[in-house]
């Protein structure tokens, strides 16, 4: 099996893909400097084949001894999202580019990076024309353009492949409650209303169970993967807002959704993305959209954002 270096392993991904790389039984090391004050991964540290640091994907003499005999680098150290992004705009340009020009930069012969980006990079698509591999990513937030450079510098480099995720649902123990599905979800269970901005505007969708089997698969894979982006998500949902809630509707019908007649959504992403050639090669996403409801539906039983709340 292989050795695997992880930064930013104890997000909300990785905190899904480790223990399953633990259970094929890789090598794991993690590198994170545990932003959010996190403490997932817990299950893990009685595995002898875990390692865990403290610390930053930036610092190059870090990052030297710890690529040091690894097979994999997987960089999902990050600032995810455009909202973080802007509001720190210096961390994300040296965190979701720099650093990733760092591992290419110290990375041995034989060593593999399998890259996160996300597509989001298409930007605007082209109503009906679906987004494939080919379409030229046009990037529209700073988010969107540091990890489309990163990937591009990933595939120019070699020894590598890429994945650009739809936008990711479901449960974490690094949990995020800020992305589409689980915030509209999270609305129907507590507020039992939503109001949408630009109703219409389309992405496609991906449970982060599968987003992380797609790092296995590729592992498993490489040979035949190696050298090209993959866009990875849910071909049953490229969904607009609007018939996101209604899907959220079926599962809880006392959920009511509006779409504002003024106003605006701060990220105008509206495309929808085509999945053949991850799918080509043998990956197919085991959850649905409907699974995931289900799923956080029991989640926020447990969950509740309430620490200003006296209910």
């Amino acid at each position: 099996m292989s050795k695997i270096l992880v930064t930013g392993g104890a997000g909300y991904i990785g905190s899904v893909l480790v223990p399953m790389l633990l259970k094929e039984g890789h090598e794991v090391t993690v590198l994170d400097n545990f932003y959010f004050n996190q403490s997932t991964l817990l299950e893990c540290c009685m595995d002898p084949d875990f390692h865990v640091v403290r610390g930053d994907a930036r610092k190059e003499g870090l990052m030297e001894e710890l690529m040091e005999g690894k097979d994999y680098i997987i960089p999902l150290a990050a600032m995810v999202g455009f909202p973080l992004c802007k509001a720190d705009e210096v961390a994300a340009e040296t965190t979701n580019l720099g650093a990733v020009k760092t591992i290419l930069k110290l990375r041995k012969p034989g060593q593999k990076v399998i890259y996160p980006c996300t597509n989001s990079g298409y930007g605007v698509g082209e109503g009906d024309k679906f987004c494939t591999e080919d379409t030229p990513m046009r990037p529209i937030s700073l988010y969107g353009t540091t990890k489309a450079e990163a990937e591009r510098l990933v595939l120019e480099a070699g020894d590598s492949l890429t994945f650009r995720f739809a936008t990711v649902f479901g449960a974490s123990t690094r949990m995020r409650l800020d992305l589409l599905v689980n915030d509209f979800v999270y609305r129907a269970v507590f507020d039992r209303t939503a109001v949408l901005f630009e109703g219409k505007f389309k992405r496609n969708y991906v449970h982060i169970r599968d987003a992380a089997g797609a790092f296995l698969h590729a592992i498993r894979h490489f040979g035949e993967m190696e050298g090209r982006p993959y866009n990875c998500g849910l071909s049953s949902a490229n969904l607009s807002k609007l018939e996101l809630c209604a899907k959220i509707k079926e599962h809880i019908p006392e959920f009511v959704y509006v779409e504002a007649p003024i106003g605006e959504d701060p990220d105008k992403r509206d495309y929808i993305v085509s999945n053949e050639r991850l799918e080509a090669t043998g990956w197919a996403p085991k959850y649905s959209l409907d699974d995931g409801i289900e799923e956080l539906k029991k989640v926020y039983t447990i969950i509740k954002n309430k620490t200003y709340s006296n209910i």
